[in-house]
């Protein structure tokens, strides 16, 4: 029997995929694997983390890496350094807390894309909304580790996906957690340590995919 919930998952579109980087501090050595992810499945966008440098360096960091990235038609974000963005060529960045986003709204909108992650509250989470990004995301790892337990994730998409406009992205830790982000109506999965973790990251995107384009529900 297709549940009321099953129904109103069958009817959104697919969810995409965002990818997040590892804190990169050599743009060069991203951009075979990050073209071999890119080339085998639908990306929206590329969150590049990048390893502690001067201003001019992350500027040249994101410089190298953006023609692959945009050249797919993927956003290209940048964790933090708001500052950078519109130098680097960027199209937007991804802020940790609703202190942090708020403080770069003025320079990121309307022409770039603001995200809001590290919420920990649904609080939290309205506030982000209501101030103004452009999608929240639930389930990425804390800054010391770990993050929360996958069935309170799960809670946390299928509340905001319910309620509110605003796109949701789901941070999925392994390829098996990829379908539960869709049935409880993620409007984008993202995916990080399985696409670099080894030399079968396009594997990982393309099953990722997969899992987000299958029509059937489990």
């Amino acid at each position: 029997m297709t549940t009321g919930r099953q129904a109103a998952v069958r009817q959104r579109p697919a969810p995409r995929l965002y990818l997040i980087t590892p804190p990169i501090g050599d743009a060069g050595a991203l951009v075979r694997p990050l073209e071999a992810a890119l080339g085998v499945a639908d990306v929206a966008a590329v969150l590049l983390r990048l390893a502690e440098a001067d201003e001019p360096t992350l500027v040249r960091q994101v410089k190298a890496i953006a023609p692959v990235i945009q050249g797919r038609n993927a956003a290209l974000l940048i964790e933090g350094h708001p500052e950078i963005v519109a130098r680097a060529g960027a199209d937007g960045a991804h802020l940790s807390g609703c202190d942090a986003l708020k403080q770069a709204l003025p320079g990121l909108k309307p022409d770039r894309i603001a995200g809001a992650g590290g919420l920990q509250t649904r609080h939290d989470a309205m506030v982000a909304g209501e101030a103004g990004a452009d999608y929240v995301m639930f389930g990425e790892p804390r800054p010391g580790g770990g993050r929360p337990a996958f069935a309170a994730i799960i809670d946390r998409v299928a509340w905001w996906s319910e309620l509110f406009e605003v796109p949701c992205v789901g941070f999925a830790a392994s390829i098996e957690e990829v379908e539960a982000l869709r049935q409880a109506g993620a409007e984008f999965v993202a995916l990080g340590e399985p696409v670099w973790a080894d030399a079968g990251g396009p594997a990982a995107v393309a099953s990722a995919a997969e899992r987000l384009t299958a029509l059937e529900l489990a």
